[in-house]
């Protein structure tokens, strides 16, 4: 009898047939120097990469510099750790206890080692196309957000820019509702004593970048109707 698929499994998308390819994909080398996730962390950051590749050249019409932005922006360590805690990779990782102790489940570095690690346990237990289902479930957001705006400053970074021409600092505030392993955060940006946006995400991150983004469409169109 085949056992129940995982938490974290059925956030992926993918019930592995392999249960030790999974273990070994969670396994940090902090819990087991011999058996850890390095080398298949080597193998899921090439198929990731040439998943967004492919993807890329079918989808996007864009040339090679901009594809390249694009697909660096998405398979970042931060972009990776933002699609690591959205499916819950913290919460299965196997790390020991000083990793434990330090904040390791939500240590950017680990979540993105652990997914790409996740990536190529989901290649070698059923294959390409296992793999690039994954991956486009989880990257199709960023995909379609960093493909409109390649190589672009990020929102909030543009948003301190043009307050601070008029003297003023946005300030953020964030909340996220639901379980860890589909956590979604709420964020609104202020300045001045007015509130400028809202945005959500997957992350406390993501959800202030939506909220930058709301409030610089708000300023623009501000200084639309001025002009």
């Amino acid at each position: 009898m085949s056992e129940a698929p995982t938490a974290l499994e059925r956030s992926l998308g993918h019930t592995f047939g392999d249960r030790g390819l999974l273990r070994r994909a969670l396994t940090h080398r902090s819990h087991d120097p011999e058996g850890s996730n390095e080398r298949l962390e080597f193998l899921g950051d090439a198929v990731l990469e040439f998943v967004v590749t492919a993807h890329l050249y079918r989808t996007s019409g864009r040339n090679e510099g901009e594809m390249t932005k694009v697909r660096i922006s998405v398979v970042s360590q931060d972009a990776l750790a933002e699609v690591a805690r959205a499916v819950g990779v913290g919460e299965a990782v196997l790390l020991d206890a000083g990793e434990e102790e330090t904040g390791g489940r939500d240590k950017p570095s680990i979540l993105a080692d652990t997914l790409e690690a996740l990536l190529g346990a989901i290649y070698l237990d059923a294959g390409l196309e296992a793999a690039r289902r994954v991956i486009l479930r989880h990257w199709a957001s960023l995909l379609a957000a960093r493909s409109e705006s390649p190589g672009e400053r990020d929102s909030k970074s543009r948003l301190q820019e043009t307050l601070a021409r008029t003297g003023l600092v946005p300030a953020y505030s964030s909340q996220g509702e639901g379980p860890d392993h589909a956590r979604v955060f709420f964020a609104t940006v202020s300045a001045g004593g007015r509130v400028l946006g809202s945005g959500t995400g997957t992350s406390k991150k993501s959800a202030e970048q939506a909220a930058a983004r709301s409030a610089l469409d708000l300023l623009a169109g501000e200084e639309g109707e001025d002009a």
